[in-house]
């Protein structure tokens, strides 16, 4: 998981970065004049699933405001130093998703925004099934046919963000982003194509019915459907 991450006192990055990084969160690190920009890019393909961390301050509200009106559903965490329910309620009702209070646990914000993320795809429980393919947003391995299927990292995160969006196509620049992180230009975005041959390969040896569950949408990327009938 990438996401951005605005905390201007220099001297805490060092400790949220490694907490999150120990987590399998990688943080990219933006500063006032980052909200200031076109925001309008984040709304192309991948960017719009990439959580931001924000470190409370004077400027939060005008942050979490410029995301929100350059139309961005990106899930928005506050990290705040102490309890202030006052505050918080107001960084919530401006846009907010999440507040909480530091020590940050990465393993704890992950799940956080997880939830806000399956939420916002219209999945509010901890997996979703996709005929023979229960797929688990909590970080445990994919059950097909009743089969756990092993998947390294990237696969892992390709399945996910393909089952998160079961049904739609997806992008083959906005898996690249959601794995790797925001670039400008994708030059190596054939190793998609091989991650994808990968997972489906896994996927056809477990299923019974014989169906195909991640489709190449020629020009457009990938989607992951049921038949519309499942064999048992």
């Amino acid at each position: 998981m990438h996401l951005y991450l605005y905390e201007p006192r220099d001297d805490r990055v060092v400790g949220i970065a490694a907490e999150l990084r120990a987590s399998r969160i990688v943080p990219m690190r933006v500063a006032d004049a980052f909200f200031d920009g076109d925001l309008g890019l984040l709304n192309r393909g991948g960017q719009g699933v990439r959580p931001f961390l924000l470190a409370d301050g004077p400027s939060v509200m005008h942050h979490i405001a410029k995301l929100r009106d350059a139309g961005c559903s990106n899930p928005i965490v506050i990290m705040r130093d102490f309890r202030n329910a006052r505050a918080a309620a107001q960084t919530l009702d401006h846009g907010a998703d999440d507040d909480i209070v530091i020590p940050l646990r990465g393993v704890e914000l992950r799940s956080r925004i997880n939830s806000i993320m399956r939420r916002a795809n219209g999945h509010a429980a901890e997996s979703i099934s996709i005929g023979e393919v229960k797929a688990y947003f909590d970080g445990r391995d994919p059950d097909i046919a009743g089969q756990r299927v092993f998947l390294s990292g990237r696969e892992h995160a390709i399945f996910q963000h393909l089952a998160l969006n079961a049904h739609k196509v997806v992008t083959k620049a906005a898996i690249y982003d959601a794995v790797y992180g925001m670039v400008e230009d994708q030059p190596f975005d054939k190793v998609i194509d091989v991650y994808i041959c990968k997972i489906r390969k896994k996927i056809d040896a477990a299923t019974k019915s014989g169906h195909r569950y991640i489709e190449t949408v020629h020009g457009r990327g990938y989607k992951m459907s049921a038949p519309e009938r499942v064999t048992t």
